[in-house]
């Protein structure tokens, strides 16, 4: 599943640069998350590093982009593979 910054993001900046992926961005008005390139860390951490250092507990499992650990490990493999 990836992840979803909701609306109580404070746009402090501290998620953008945790995302081995490049998975953050700012948005219009706060931070998002590309599901097609978040894979909760996997492959990368233990934990997901963005939910890790924010302050605000505004990252959540995004219900819209449900996946398996092996689909987060297969996306992984994909998303390392583009950037290699």
């Amino acid at each position: 599943m990836a992840l979803y910054i909701t609306d109580e993001c404070i746009n402090c900046d501290v998620c953008e640069p945790e995302c081995p992926n490049g998975a953050i961005s700012q948005g219009e008005e706060i931070y998002v998350i590309n599901p097609k390139l978040c894979t909760e860390c996997v492959g990368h951490y233990d934990t997901s590093q963005c939910v890790e250092v924010c302050p605000v507990d505004c990252i959540i499992s995004d219900p819209n982009h449900q996946e398996s650990q092996e689909e987060l490990m297969q996306k992984y493999i994909q998303v390392t593979k583009q950037s290699a």
